[in-house]
């Protein structure tokens, strides 16, 4: 299994996830050509990708699917009311609908051979999910855009080689930055995104004696910064019961701007 993170921040999002013959978006809320560059950038194209799964209906989650859709013809997997709630969405522009095919959380689908299960998670939108991937005994995750955790998440996420997950701000910036206050309580609560201490508590529950690569993703321009994501949560990591070095586990700040983090497990 691979991850391989093309954009992840507060401006758009784009994950690829793959085995050796199977290759999934999660999500593309960047342009088709930033996309295409991505993927170029580690010798794939648009040939090469069989699907797209999409988190929520947020336009960082979903501005190139429309081009995609009209060009490409991937078929794109959401819940029923987040494929309600895109076709509401006319910034899209026109394309096929037949594209969409309804999933379930917790009722796991086949992209060619990699196993996909949508997983419930807390955040405003209409039924936002986030998504675990299996493949030969290998397995990937991809967890952002929700304002906590829970056990469930825990248990849906845990045992995974490769991850990303979200560590969107920084408490401290965010209550004292610029946002008016309803932006702040809404990034605060259990709706909102998960702080850099919050993603660090949550991977500390779900490190594993064989994690090949940790993610932080979806940062925010404003209200944090790559270096205080990192640090936060390697403090937070230190206490493990697996490792004395932290390197083991290889944990990265994925970029906003550009193709960053490439894991493969």
């Amino acid at each position: 299994m691979e991850l391989f993170s093309i954009a992840s921040g507060s401006s758009g999002n784009c994950i690829m996830v793959g085995s050796d013959n199977t290759k999934v978006l999660v999500d593309v809320g960047i342009s088709m050509k930033r996309i295409k560059e991505g993927l170029l950038s580690v010798d794939l194209s648009f040939d090469d990708i069989n699907g797209i799964v999409i988190t929520h209906e947020h336009a960082d989650h979903i501005k190139g699917l429309g081009v995609i859709a009209r060009k490409h013809g991937l078929p794109m997997y959401a819940t029923r009311k987040t494929i309600e709630a895109i076709r509401r969405d006319r910034t899209l522009g026109d394309y096929d609908d037949s594209l969409f095919y309804s999933i379930r959380p917790d009722e796991p689908f086949d992209i060619g051979d990699i196993e996909v299960e949508a997983n419930r998670i807390w955040h405003d939108a209409a039924d936002p999910v986030c998504y675990t991937f299996k493949c030969q005994g290998k397995k990937a995750s991809v967890a952002t855009d929700m304002g906590d955790y829970d056990d469930y998440i825990v248990e849906k996420l845990s045992d995974s080689d490769i991850m990303l997950i979200e560590s969107n701000h920084d408490i401290r910036m965010l209550e004292a930055g610029p946002y008016p206050y309803y932006l702040k309580r809404r990034i605060l609560s259990d709706h909102g995104h998960l702080s850099n201490e919050r993603s660090g508590s949550l991977i500390l529950r779900l490190l594993n004696s064989h994690i090949k690569g940790i993610a932080l993703g979806h940062l925010s321009h404003e209200n944090n910064y790559p270096d205080l994501a990192f640090e936060t949560v390697k403090n937070i990591l230190l206490d493990n019961e697996f490792t004395n070095d932290i390197r083991d586990f290889n944990l990265q700040v994925a970029r906003r701007d550009c193709p960053s983090v490439h894991f493969v497990a």
